[in-house]
């Protein structure tokens, strides 16, 4: 592992073939449940992504995202971003995500979303804390029960996340000026014995997926929208405020 990790565009069949198997060691899933390489030629012909990170000719990460219409205002929903595991924790995933975010921006795109595991909490700091999303939607088992052992068998409940590009939040996140969440009007805790149970496949993960179903489902039915995650050892939560503070 050496060298310097270059992001750009996907733009060859080869490439886009390279976003398969890329995609097959990452989630393991069935044959019938990967995204094959026409869907990335599609994305990239139809105004959406397929980018990539290379070190030197090898790929290490990618993301694809489609294009959405709200309204009459576009945007971008970003269906899969994964990097190869000799790289995770090098920051090469926030870094895709910041040239994604400039590649919109130089279209004119202002709105990227996507969802997650609200169970996976690198992913809720990553996101909320340092990208400076915010969610409002909560999507009860959003793509069924999948064959991916990272899905643990569970239903995909997912967040949905608004990264609003140019926001005053998104840039301060970006720029590293916020903070660790501190208090915020209301939270959704997480047991400290989660990433415990998650390794051991207990039950206990299904009690806690419905508590949070339960939860988020309520709170953004009031207006809330999740804003930060405390990941303090021990007092690990999601942050919320009502939507119109912001």
């Amino acid at each position: 592992m050496s060298g310097e990790i270059v992001f750009r565009k996907c733009e060859s069949l080869e490439e886009f073939h390279r976003c398969v198997e890329l995609q097959r060691r990452i989630w393991e899933e069935a044959d019938l449940e990967v995204e094959p390489a026409t869907m990335f030629v599609v994305a990239a012909q139809t105004g959406g992504q397929t980018l990539g990170a290379f070190a030197g000719d090898r790929l290490v990460g990618f993301t694809l995202a489609v294009a959405g219409l709200r309204g009459r205002v576009p945007y971008l929903h970003s269906h899969m971003t994964g990097v190869d595991s000799e790289y995770r924790d090098l920051g090469v995933g926030r870094m895709l995500k910041l040239f994604q975010r400039e590649e919109a921006l130089g279209r004119g795109i202002r709105l990227i979303q996507w969802t997650f595991d609200p169970l996976e909490l690198r992913n809720a700091h990553f996101n909320l804390n340092r990208l400076g999303v915010i969610c409002r939607e909560y999507h009860p088992n959003l793509y069924g029960v999948t064959t991916s052992p990272l899905h643990r068998g569970l239903e995909t409940d997912r967040l949905l996340v608004e990264w609003h590009l140019d926001s005053a939040r998104a840039v301060a996140a970006i720029e590293n000026l916020v903070k660790d969440p501190g208090e915020a009007a209301a939270s959704i805790e997480l047991p400290a014995e989660l990433e415990r149970w998650q390794r051991e496949n207990s039950s206990h993960v299904g009690t806690v997926q419905a508590r949070l179903r339960e939860e988020f489902t309520r709170w953004f039915a009031k207006g809330y929208a999740a804003i930060a995650f405390r990941r303090a050892p021990g007092n690990r939560a999601y942050l919320l405020a009502p939507w119109s503070d912001f």
